[in-house]
């Protein structure tokens, strides 16, 4: 039994996250044995994900005035609360990958920036690319151009020196 001490300091902890996060997912994790729930606590701390079991009366509390307000009516049966600080698809990709291999884990709410989605849209979430991932690609997309424009440029004198050549080996040949 918590102490309404205890309650006030996790309706506390709980919502300095949430306010600090991108995006919230909640999953029904009935059934999931203690060492499964320590692989995906793992898990979420490699990358960089709060995860916390909640009772859904503090959850509501504590997501009460930050943008996750949104899902306080969706908070239903025994929920692991996955929030995302920095990376927006990171708590997606966590709670996806790990759902993809027990099949007792199961997404019920899924929020990005205040935005209440449906459960089946942590998947495209997770699909998106990391911070690192996107600057790579837009680098490459940048790039391309540059190259393709030295490349036509080098062509130019490199057309030239053929030229020439075939010219020399035609009046040699004749």
């Amino acid at each position: 039994m918590l102490s309404l001490e205890d309650k006030k300091a996790i309706v506390a902890d709980v919502a300095q996250q949430a306010s600090a996060a991108q995006s919230a997912i909640a999953a029904e994790y009935r059934g999931l044995s203690v060492v499964e729930m320590t692989d995906l606590r793992s898990q979420a701390r490699q990358a960089g994900v709060y995860l916390r079991v909640v009772k859904n009366t503090l959850l509501r509390r504590a997501v009460d005035g930050t943008e996750f307000s949104c899902i306080k009516d969706s908070l239903a049966g025994p929920l692991i609360l996955a929030l995302s600080p920095e990376d927006p698809a990171a708590a997606a990709r966590v709670m996806s990958d790990f759902a993809k291999t027990h099949d007792k884990l199961v997404i019920k709410v899924v929020a990005l920036r205040g935005k209440l989605l449906a459960p089946h849209d942590a998947e495209s979430l997770a699909k998106m690319p990391t911070k690192d991932q996107a600057i790579s690609t837009l680098m490459a997309v940048m790039r391309a151009p540059v190259e393709k424009l030295a490349r036509t440029l080098n062509e130019v004198p490199g057309k030239l020196v053929r030229t020439v050549a075939a010219v020399r080996d035609q009046k040699e040949a004749a």
